[in-house]
């Protein structure tokens, strides 16, 4: 039955999001080994070769740096770290694109920060960028810009950027190589040693499973992976997550084999926009509704009303993206709100036959409307 699963979700898949990991890349005196890459690239050359566009997310570009600069440890200070990348990313791309030039294809780099995703016409400008590349059959190879991202704006690691240009793409699968072999169930705080093939959905159970083992060169656990699965999971795409130093891994993922974890998707594909505002778009302030406005959000497929809202935290401006959350601030939903922060506290709890009196001049009758509102749980 997991066989079968596997097969009928991969079936259809033609545009792959590739995330690679420090620890896949590097070598046994942990700096960056060069055949490793050339080893992924073949078998992207493979996928492409398969009627696959595929995109590249690698992270690296500190590892390699390191290794330019025959630093023994890696630097704590984020200035010194920033100048490590900036070094290690002009190594790690002309590898790359000595990889891919023996296939023919250019590696096209694109360093991208949370900002590029969260302002719409830069994630526009981003998007149309990437679609111009696969057009020229260039392979993108996607890194976080450590050299001019600051702890307030960073991802903190790769894992979370490879969910967010899924969206971007609107990719047909993403896949997570780093040195695990997948998700493993736990009994009690260990791990049983059984490796799990097919999960579906996410919930907190699979959640719990995460350790915070981390590799000597990556930001990122098994934590920041599951966080990038729920994302593709919650658009409605699979992810997996398996075991880069496996031979041929791509490939034999594409075939069905029994290899990492597969997870699977309860929901279903979301539209461009509604990515946007549901993963990429920071939230500028919170929407507490009631129970009532609560239903008819995420099991009515209904706007956001007045009528509904119980309280409003933070400052936000027509337009913004906002978080709806229920009384006990548990948030389930995003949208982008029909007024300020500062109409809505004067409007909240009212009918829409009020809100000309109130605010005078022309008005929405809904605060969210459902075309521009995401439920997320």
């Amino acid at each position: 039955m997991p066989q079968e699963k596997r097969k009928a979700a991969l079936a259809g898949v033609r545009r792959i999001v590739i995330k690679i990991g420090s620890s896949v890349l590097s070598g046994p005196d942990d700096r960056i080994d060069s055949d490793r890459i050339h080893l992924i690239c073949d078998q992207v050359h493979a996928l492409k070769s398969r009627g696959c566009t595929v995109v590249v997310v690698t992270s690296g570009a500190i590892g390699a740096g390191m290794g330019q600069l025959s630093l023994r440890a890696r630097p704590t200070a984020l200035p010194k770290l920033q100048a490590a990348a900036a070094v290690g990313q002009c190594k790690l791309i002309s590898i790359y694109d000595e990889a891919f030039a023996v296939h023919g294809y250019h590696a096209a780099q694109m360093l991208l920060t949370r900002e590029d995703f969260e302002e719409r016409t830069r994630y526009v400008n981003a998007r149309n960028t990437l679609w111009a590349l696969l057009e020229m059959d260039a392979v993108p190879v996607i890194n976080e810009n450590d050299t001019i991202a600051i702890d307030e704006l960073k991802f903190g690691d790769n894992d979370i950027i490879s969910s967010l240009v899924t969206h971007l793409l609107q990719a047909d699968l993403l896949i997570l190589l780093s040195d695990v072999d997948g998700l493993y169930e736990m009994k009690g705080k260990r791990k049983t040693g059984k490796l799990l093939d097919v999960v579906e959905g996410m919930n907190e159970g699979i959640l719990s499973l995460a350790s915070d083992i981390r590799s000597k060169f990556g930001s990122g656990g098994m934590q920041s992976k599951l966080m990038a699965v729920q994302r593709a999971l919650d658009a409605g795409e699979p992810a997996i997550i398996a075991n880069g130093a496996i031979p041929d891994i791509l490939l034999k993922l594409m075939d069905g084999e029994p290899l990492g974890t597969l997870f699977l998707p309860s929901a279903r594909r979301m539209k461009s926009w509604k990515r946007w505002i549901g993963f990429a778009a920071r939230p500028k302030g919170h929407i507490q509704v009631d129970a009532g406005a609560r239903n008819a959000l995420a099991a009515g497929g209904k706007s956001l009303l007045a009528s509904g809202i119980a309280n409003i935290k933070g400052r936000f401006g027509k337009g913004d993206v906002v978080i709806i959350e229920d009384t006990s601030g548990s948030p389930f939903a995003r949208g982008l709100s029909n007024y300020s922060s500062e109409d809505m506290e004067k409007i909240k709890g009212r009918h829409t036959r009020e809100f000309k009196k109130i605010l005078g001049g022309s008005t929405f009758e809904a605060v969210v409307h459902r075309n521009n509102l995401v439920v997320l749980s």
